[in-house]
């Protein structure tokens, strides 16, 4: 049930993200569930091992470099379903930015 609700949080976050971002597009309902449930796995299982793996960096940036990581992995959603655009690095660190701050606000709601 918590991943679920993850799921859904996360489709929100990403509908607010392209309702702001020009440079984001998801074509469907369909595409936004998908993408959101996609995002979600990435969280779970790739980046982690894409925090560790930086490790240096993030710390070196005082934590900034995770930042860069979550548009990287709105970057590889946009890749891996068809119908969800990201037109720019920018575009994605911006989009990723929204997702992580509409995600909390949220998860803080809801606990």
């Amino acid at each position: 049930m918590g991943f679920l609700i993850r799921v859904l949080i996360n489709a929100v976050a990403i509908y607010v993200a392209t309702a702001l971002v020009a440079g984001i597009h998801v074509s469907t309902t369909g595409t936004l569930l998908l993408a959101a449930l996609v995002l979600a796995l990435i969280n779970a299982a790739v980046r982690p091992v894409m925090i560790i793996l930086t490790l240096p960096l993030t710390i070196l940036s005082l934590g900034l470099f995770l930042l860069v990581l979550n548009a990287v992995c709105l970057l590889l959603v946009a890749l891996l379903v068809p119908g969800v655009e990201v037109r720019s690095f920018g575009a994605a660190f911006l989009g990723a930015l929204i997702i992580s701050v509409v995600s909390w606000l949220l998860t803080r709601l809801i606990d």
